[in-house]
């Protein structure tokens, strides 16, 4: 296989509720800034992620939708599908025709319009991405489900709703520094475990947001990407993909994300690194337990030490193993089918340097975690500067 770059990256100035703009405008806006950003004047393919495009907004048939408005008919395109962890697939997919040969240069992108229907609706579009007959049918939701495993987590570990808490306040001081964040705000713990709760133990403030938003990544050949573009290039050097039962109950231990373990792990391998070689993470934080759960799985902290590291400041911008440095999906925004793509970009301008206020110092190496459902599916990357 052809070693693959990321040569470009975009996405909307800024994530939230963008009552101005369709799903196809914060798609063009998103993949537009991406065209300019790499400099290349034409696409050989498009993958676009985006989980539930049919029910928030309507539409589906995305790849000739999107192909179209984006100034590119005839352009081969295809929409993918794995929930929240569509943006990351997307991501792979594209890897894999530029390191096949197939194409050359192939845009990969998530989207997702989520404010245009009820809290209600948003909440059963969601749910799609549970099991629909075992799970949503008995009325369990993703707060829920969460919380559930958050329940298990204190039981088993002794992890506190303090340590979750610490979770959100680490991603709002970083997701302050990031301009497109959906909410730059500070706060404090005490602010957390004093929002309404939404399913005991998780607070509103443990929850990522709904939102609207895309983001866009082009990738094509390192050696192509060294002669056309005059910025580091980021080698894509290991991604790794993996499922678990969609269901908790069918897991034997609703404390441990499978599918996350087994997607680093392949990742690492791919790579010939392991977790003390990479600089900074960006992860799945759904929910706060979600965070502490996936560091677990990645490996950078023993089971059940995950709410402990992020009370002593290990995953905060200054620690050891950095974690979310963009704010994460807590305070960035969850536009579900757009969040494994943002990571990709949030990573690439780290490793280029780009990042502003939120740079991590001499970021070289960097892995991304994209997760749908419970952890249901996962995509991880590993990115290096080449």
């Amino acid at each position: 296989m052809r070693d693959v770059a990321i040569i470009g990256v975009g996405t909307n100035p800024k994530w939230g509720e963008l009552w101005g703009q369709s799903l196809r405008d914060i798609f063009v806006e998103a993949a537009l800034a991406a065209i300019d950003d790499a400099g290349v004047d034409h696409l050989d393919g498009m993958y676009v992620g985006c989980m539930s495009s049919g029910i928030f907004t309507g539409q589906e048939h995305l790849g000739s939708l999107f192909a179209d408005y984006l100034g590119q008919k005839h352009l081969p395109a295809t929409r993918v599908e794995s929930a929240c962890a569509s943006g990351g697939l997307a991501v792979k997919s594209a890897f894999l025709e530029v390191a096949s040969g197939y194409r050359d240069i192939v845009l990969a992108a998530g989207v997702e319009k989520m404010t245009d229907v009820s809290g209600a609706q948003a909440t059963y579009a969601l749910g799609t991405a549970s099991d629909s007959e075992y799970e949503g049918y008995h009325g369990a939701t993703f707060p829920g489900l969460y919380a559930m495993m958050a329940k298990a987590h204190m039981a088993r570990y002794g992890t506190t709703p303090e340590m979750l808490a610490s979770v959100a306040v680490k991603n709002h001081a970083n997701g302050a520094l990031n301009p497109v964040a959906q909410y730059q705000s500070l706060i404090t713990v005490e602010q957390v475990l004093g929002s309404v709760m939404i399913a005991d133990p998780l607070h509103i403030l443990d929850c990522s947001p709904i939102t609207d938003g895309a983001a866009a990544v082009i990738v094509c050949p390192l050696e192509m990407a060294k002669k056309i573009s005059k910025k580091p290039a980021v080698k894509i050097a290991g991604i790794g993909h993996a499922t678990d039962t969609m269901q908790l109950a069918h897991r034997a231990d609703v404390t441990w994300l499978e599918s996350t373990a087994r997607a680093a792990e392949s990742a690492f391998k791919m790579a010939g690194v392991s977790q003390k070689d990479i600089d900074l993470f960006e992860v799945h934080d759904c929910f706060t337990i979600a965070e502490l759960a996936v560091i677990e799985a990645l490996g950078l902290v023993d089971r059940g030490k995950a709410g402990e590291a992020t009370m002593k400041g290990r995953t905060a911008r200054g620690g050891d193993i950095p974690v979310n440095a963009s704010g994460g999906l807590k305070s960035k925004g969850h536009p579900v089918g757009a969040t494994g793509a943002m990571q990709i970009v949030e990573l690439t301008r780290q490793l280029r340097g780009e990042a502003g206020k939120r740079q991590i110092a001499k970021a070289r190496r960097a892995l991304a975690q994209n997760m749908g459902g419970t952890g249901g599916s996962a995509v991880v990357h590993i990115l290096e500067v080449a």
